[in-house]
């Protein structure tokens, strides 16, 4: 049996809409993440980026199970001595709403230049409305 490789410019890609309202985090990424990767595709290699793009809606009302809200902790360093910032779950949701879901997101994609270019190709949106009606998204359930 042969091998299907195709090349990254030639893989047909989709655009996909996942509501996030009343779903938990991790669920929505991994999904998210794996119809990037492109693992839901027959021509699925691991180390081409031949995934679809995903559009996110409703991240803002992304759920979280148990006490995460309060005692979840992000920390990111400014680089300076002595500067680990740290912000909790909500905190980091009134501040920025959709950045919760993306480091989710970016946490389960690979490592290094293939996976910053797949994280390109989610778009996340705290509300409702997404500039993205022109492309046909099909609705994607989790």
């Amino acid at each position: 049996m042969k091998t299907i490789f195709l090349k990254e410019q030639e893989a047909p890609r989709a655009w996909f809409v996942i509501d996030a309202a009343d779903k938990p985090v991790g669920r929505v990424a991994a999904k998210a993440a794996a119809m990037l990767r492109g693992k839901h595709k027959v021509t699925y290699a691991p180390h081409q980026d031949t995934g679809d793009y995903v559009v996110i809606i409703n991240a803002e009302k992304a759920a979280v199970t148990g006490t995460k809200a309060q005692d979840k902790i992000y920390y990111h360093h400014t680089g300076f001595v002595g500067h680990l910032r740290a912000l909790s779950y909500n905190k980091l949701l009134e501040r920025h709403p959709t950045d919760p879901l993306m480091l989710a997101i970016k946490g389960m994609l690979p490592k290094g230049p293939l996976g910053r270019r797949m994280l390109g190709n989610v778009k996340i949106y705290a509300g409702a409305a997404h500039p993205h009606a022109a492309q046909n998204p099909q609705v994607v359930e989790v």
